[in-house]
């Protein structure tokens, strides 16, 4: 039976020695189940009490001998594998590399990112809500009860009777107004969406920034002076603003508001259609009754409230005349703006 033995230590060496060793068959071949060694094993019945220890001694080194070499071997194996590999995957680093394609900010993300330094700068705080908003905070808080007529132009998209995606960034100021003591000086950017078809100035998906000023003492005053400087930084030092009466439920007195051209500084051309002016965005000093509804005394408090479209912006600034072109991902169109 030490013969035997020898003769499978031998047999299993020989095998293990050969370049591309099957391990696993060598190991069922010689330790496994039914293998030579268990085989052998099975035979120590037959033998004497003194020479069953020392058979069953030397058929133990002779499987941890196997069962060392086969890890040796799959070691060995393993790192012949990596350095073919490696071989063939060598890199000459002295050649050229590909280019490598830098992206850029979407000037969607580029033009929002200006507008909040700019009302950072001014001291403003920003707040963001949920698009998906009910509908007693996107237009029954804002003075819009239910059949106003205000609805019709902020037509959105409903997921109940009462929970819809929000037309506007103004509910995000009705939490902060509900959430919040006076002083308030917040923007709040962020997607909006109305049931609008698809053309050339028209999205059912778009972005707006509002901001909302709530203290004591607030006028009209500090309005068109926020809006002055804002325009300034925008649009450039020579820039000038005016306002046109308007009405919006939510504030009173409204306005439109307007930028001189910073193409032709207000002396008409193409970009202004000969008029010297651009619609820019609506402002307006925020209604007693949306004070009042947030808790907010309205006879010791006053506010002021404007709102922008970002397209919008984007579109003068960069004098794009396709919103879809900002929404169509063509890498031609955004290249430009590197």
């Amino acid at each position: 039976m030490k013969e035997m033995l020898e003769k499978i230590k031998a047999e299993a060496t020989a095998r293990l020695a050969e370049t591309s060793a099957d391990l696993e068959a060598i190991r069922i071949q010689y330790l496994g189940k039914k293998g030579e060694l268990t085989a052998v094993l099975r035979g120590m019945g037959k033998l004497s009490a003194e020479e069953r220890p020392i058979i069953g001694g030397l058929a133990n080194e002779v499987r941890e001998y196997i069962e060392s070499k086969i890890e040796e071997k799959s070691a060995e194996l393993k790192n012949a594998a990596l350095s073919a590999k490696l071989a063939s995957e060598t890199v000459d680093v002295t050649m050229p590399v590909s280019p490598c394609r830098v992206g850029s900010r979407h000037p969607l993300s580029q033009v929002q990112t200006e507008l909040e330094d700019i009302f950072i700068g001014l001291g403003f705080e920003i707040v963001e809500g949920p698009e998906v908003e009910y509908d007693y905070y996107n237009f029954q808080a804002l003075n819009i009860p239910e059949n106003h007529p205000a609805r019709d132009t902020q037509d959105t998209f409903y997921i109940t009777d009462k929970i819809l995606l929000r037309s506007q960034t103004s509910p995000v100021q009705i939490h902060a107004m509900e959430k919040k003591k006076p002083p308030i000086r917040i923007i709040s950017p962020g997607r909006v969406y109305r049931s609008d078809a698809v053309d050339a100035t028209h999205s059912p998906l778009f972005h707006q920034l509002e901001g909302l000023v709530v203290d004591k003492g607030i006028t009209m005053g500090d309005l068109k002076g926020t809006l002055e400087l804002f325009a300034k930084k925008m649009f450039g030092d020579d820039t000038r603003i005016r306002f046109r009466p308007h009405h919006f439920p939510f504030t009173e007195p409204s306005a439109e508001v307007d930028v001189s051209c910073f193409v032709c500084g207000g002396k008409g051309c193409s970009l202004c259609k000969g008029e010297g002016w651009i619609e820019i965005l609506g402002a307006g000093m925020v209604h007693p009754n949306v004070l009042s509804g947030c808790g907010i005394d309205p006879e010791v408090y006053s506010g002021f409230a404007f709102g922008l479209g970002i397209e919008r912006i984007v579109m003068r600034k960069y004098n794009i005349d396709d919103m879809r072109l900002l929404y169509e991902n063509d890498v031609r169109f955004l290249k430009q703006f590197n």
